[in-house]
């Protein structure tokens, strides 16, 4: 399976958890000419922005690791597009990653980091 469908598979996992746990999702793949939101959900009166990481193997680390300070940068400046672009009433916003490291064809370890980063 190529990286592209690995990664699908992943954000459908962590979608259908997502839906799963409660939590609604409102926007999936998200894009605008700076990058791409994977999920934006809400629990609550929280918008919840969830970036998906799968892996097939840990040999560059693990699936949170690869989100660096910089992606998470990246990530408040889109989920300050996203809000600014729907017109979003002020409310809190908080930022999970979900990690899903896949064992074999069938099955896959997932992780789910809330609030796994604040903005400072």
């Amino acid at each position: 399976m190529t990286s592209s469908g690995i990664g699908q598979r992943g954000e459908a996992a962590a979608a259908a958890y997502i839906e799963r746990i409660g939590m609604h999702i409102v926007d999936r793949n998200w894009r605008n000419s700076r990058g791409e939101l994977d999920i934006v959900a809400t629990e609550g009166d929280t918008l919840v922005i969830i970036e998906v990481k799968t892996r097939t193997t840990d040999s560059a680390g693990t699936p949170e690791e690869a989100v660096s300070s910089a992606k998470q940068r990246r990530l408040v400046r889109l989920a300050d597009a996203y809000i600014a672009a729907g017109g979003i009433a002020p409310c809190p916003v908080r930022f999970d990653v979900i990690s899903i490291r896949v064992l074999s064809d069938d099955r896959a370890l997932l992780r789910h980091h809330r609030a796994a980063f604040t903005v400072a």
